[in-house]
């Protein structure tokens, strides 16, 4: 499997995605902000689409929107858990934006799967350099803020009573969840980054007690996911977006059932 050079690539992609995803998505599950990741998925659609009308790569347009959207979603604060209904407007108005985009460049229409359910096979070195630099760059945004960001997020009172700013965190925070979920899609596409970025963070912390060593088996959770589901993709020709989260699901409901309570993690 090994000998073939595409699949070298999606093996090394995964690696860097999925690293990404099982940290950022440790935080976005212990915020209970799941709902900004998937909306900001389906932001990044309508972003990738829009570049290709103007003869850009999709990924940038991709990481341009996320981000904008992210920031966006961090300005609202706690205003945003009020306003399910106005995101779910968003995103459904962001997919129909997307698809009249494509409306507009038919040569592109069919790419448009990949766009919405990813094809790690796919990724070519160019984009291999691009996820890594990308990764960089959100792991060690994540890892300045992180320290105020989990105080924040597990007693938010308390935090700003000692003068933590929680809107800047969260805008922070939200950015880099942008980028984040950006990478994501180049794996598993945009409707299906939940899968990645969520299920094994939620695994992870229904099996550790402590946030560092929850951060690590989910960073292990996903990984592990995306190596086997590129495995069974190339054994059984069914696509490896569907093995991620057949894979992902799998172990969180297996992580979910019933066994002694646990705290949820403290500082």
């Amino acid at each position: 499997m090994l000998s073939y050079d595409f699949m070298q690539n999606a093996f090394v992609a995964a690696t860097i995605v999925a690293i990404v995803a099982g940290v950022v998505g440790y935080f976005l599950v212990l915020r209970g902000q799941t709902f900004a990741g998937h909306a900001l998925a389906h932001v990044g659609f309508t972003g990738a689409t829009g570049a290709v009308l103007i003869g850009v790569a999709p990924l940038w347009g991709l990481v341009l929107m996320t981000l904008v959207a992210g920031i966006g979603m961090g300005f609202m604060g706690e205003r945003m858990a009020q306003r399910d209904v106005a995101i779910g407007i968003v995103l459904a108005l962001s997919l129909g934006l997307g698809l009249l985009f494509l409306h507009f460049y038919t040569a592109f229409a069919s790419e448009a799967a990949t766009l919405l359910f990813g094809n790690v096979l796919a990724v070519d070195p160019g984009t291999i350099r691009i996820l890594l630099a990308l990764a960089v760059v959100t792991l060690a945004m994540l890892a300045v803020i992180a320290r105020p960001l989990l105080f924040a997020s597990l007693q938010p009172e308390l935090a700003e009573a000692k003068g933590v700013s929680l809107q800047l965190y969260s805008v922070l925070f939200l950015a880099v969840v942008a980028v984040a979920t950006a990478e994501c899609a180049q794996i598993v596409g945009v409707l299906l980054v939940f899968a990645l970025m969520v299920g094994p963070a939620a695994a992870a912390q229904r099996l550790a007690g402590g946030v560092a060593t929850g951060i690590l088996l989910s960073a292990v959770l996903a990984v592990g996911e995306a190596w086997l589901g590129i495995a069974l993709a190339y054994y059984t020709d069914w696509p490896s977006s569907f093995w991620i989260t057949a894979l992902s699901g799998t172990v969180y409901f297996a992580a979910a059932m019933p066994r002694p309570r646990r705290t949820r993690p403290t500082l």
